[in-house]
């Protein structure tokens, strides 16, 4: 048995991974989904990138979990990376969901370009509000799924964006999956894709758009079951 962690990006909280527990639990894992501080029904908690590190370390070790499969998606790559770092023995795999990953000193909005969401927090007094229907198009998804992901989601806190990862070990020492959503047409981030090239880290792909815990719940169930060596 392995115990999943799940950790979903910007605006979402825990409600994100029902579909991808489900399937996980079914198959005889523990599965926690987690709700990072500031968001969903965790909006009024301080926050900041630092706090959803410790966020997740804390979960991890308040339930003594051991052989931790830890899944980031989109900006809580970033975050989930650090707290790989940090649990220790305790992980067994980190999987990155299309999502950003860590650099030592260099901050989520600093590892691509931004200037659209810079001026997003600008215009909304530091928080980067969900984004409109538009921005969701030709990714693999229903109305009512865009529906819920803009109703659902959660204004996100920009000191979560703008403060500095902190790693003191390369990357590539992390046992790691990297799953790309190929629909976004987007290639892997240079970092990633250097990981992937050198071996240090495994490549899945998905043919599906950057919310595949809504678009393809089964088959990304099915790539964390791989990941952790679920024959």
């Amino acid at each position: 048995m392995t115990n999943f962690v799940l950790v979903a990006g910007a605006w979402l909280g825990a409600w994100a991974w029902d579909e991808v527990a489900a399937d996980l639990r079914a198959a005889g894992h523990e599965v926690h989904a987690l709700t990072l501080s500031g968001l969903a029904e965790k909006k009024d908690l301080p926050t900041g990138q630092q706090i959803h590190v410790q966020d997740i370390v804390d979960e991890i070790e308040r339930l003594d979990l051991r052989d931790v499969v830890l899944v980031g998606h989109s900006y809580s790559g970033v975050p989930v990376g650090q707290a790989a770092e940090r649990i220790g023995e305790r992980l067994r795999r980190v999987v990155f969901v299309d999502s950003n990953v860590p650099a030592d000193g260099v901050s989520f909005l600093d590892g691509f370009p931004s200037d659209h969401i810079w001026q997003a927090l600008d215009a909304h007094d530091g928080v980067w509000p969900p984004l409109p229907p538009a921005a969701y198009a030709g990714q693999d998804l229903t109305d009512e799924q865009i529906h819920r992901l803009i109703t659902e989601g959660t204004p996100h806190p920009g000191a979560t964006l703008t403060e500095a990862a902190v790693l003191k070990r390369p990357l590539g020492e992390l046992p790691a999956t990297y799953v790309k959503c190929t629909l976004d047409g987007r290639a892997p981030l240079p970092a990633v894709a250097e990981l992937v090239r050198s071996g240090h880290w495994d490549l899945a792909e998905l043919r599906t758009g950057h919310w595949p815990m809504f678009s393809r719940p089964r088959e990304l169930a099915g790539i964390l079951r791989d990941s952790a060596g679920d024959a």
